[in-house]
């Protein structure tokens, strides 16, 4: 399977480029979409990296890849930049905007097939992320014409599936897209909880039991998980990892790594 894990050495800063900057609480500037972040330097890195959060820039500290950036760079398009042959800059673009999600989608897949009470669905989850991985390693022509939405729902239903099972047993309370924004959850049993989409920004969740909650899609953006177990949750990725507020007693499922931002 692709790399799933963002490797900045190896891309272009095409998160630094793509993406369009709205002035927020996330950053402190606008920026037009395919437009180089003023703090980017000649060497594609920030000139603001170790001060990003102080500087107004926490969105930056959130973002992950999922391994999309190296990919266009060292894959798709044999190692060249956006700097060295300007003109490939639009195309390594679109590029990374189809693969980013494809990527992030592969790494639910593979999610679903470490659940052990999901075995049954693994030739399937194979076969999907096989499906997915060839989509992904296509040239650059051809990555327009994939259908990230399609393909989304395809394994959607597979996701759902691994997570029913995954519950099975537990009060699997139907909490998605629920609006939690700001919540007192400290202690709150959500054990098999299906958390899809939900709205925990700056929730309390200290101290929480999370025990198989499906958290995919959930927006955790400064929700409190400081001393709270994670290990055991379904489908949390590392931007939703980056997004929270989480201390060093915070645990975390294998894969996922603790933010430097973090407190100790």
């Amino acid at each position: 399977m692709l790399e799933l894990r963002a490797d900045c050495a190896r891309c272009a800063a095409l998160c630094c480029v793509g993406p369009a900057l709205t002035r927020s609480a996330d950053f402190a500037i606008d920026k037009p979409a395919g437009e180089p972040c003023p703090n980017l330097r000649d060497d594609f890195r920030c000139g603001i990296h170790a001060s990003l959060r102080t500087r107004g820039f926490p969105g930056c500290t959130v973002y992950d890849c999922f391994g999309a950036g190296q990919q266009v760079v060292q894959v798709t398009f044999g190692g060249a930049t956006w700097r060295s042959s300007p003109e490939l800059r639009e195309d390594m673009l679109a590029a990374f905007a189809v693969l980013r999600p494809l990527h992030e989608l592969l790494w639910h897949l593979d999610a679903a097939r470490r659940i052990a009470a999901a075995a049954s669905l693994r030739p399937a989850l194979d076969e999907q992320i096989a499906t997915v991985s060839q989509l992904a390693s296509s040239a650059a022509g051809e990555l327009s014409g994939v259908d990230v939405g399609a393909l989304r729902a395809d394994a959607d239903a597979l996701l759902r599936e691994a997570s029913r099972l995954a519950r099975a047993g537990t009060p699997a309370r139907d909490l998605r897209g629920a609006d939690l924004i700001g919540k007192k959850l400290r202690g709150a049993d959500l054990t098999g909880a299906d958390l899809r989409s939900a709205y925990l920004i700056g929730a309390d969740l200290r101290g929480a039991t999370l025990d198989r909650a499906d958290l995919i899609g959930a927006d955790l953006r400064a929700a409190d998980v400081r001393g709270t177990d994670l290990s055991a949750t379904l489908f949390l990725t590392q931007p939703q990892v980056n997004a929270a507020v989480g201390d060093a007693a915070t645990r975390l499922p294998d894969g996922l790594e603790r933010p430097p931002h973090w407190t100790n």
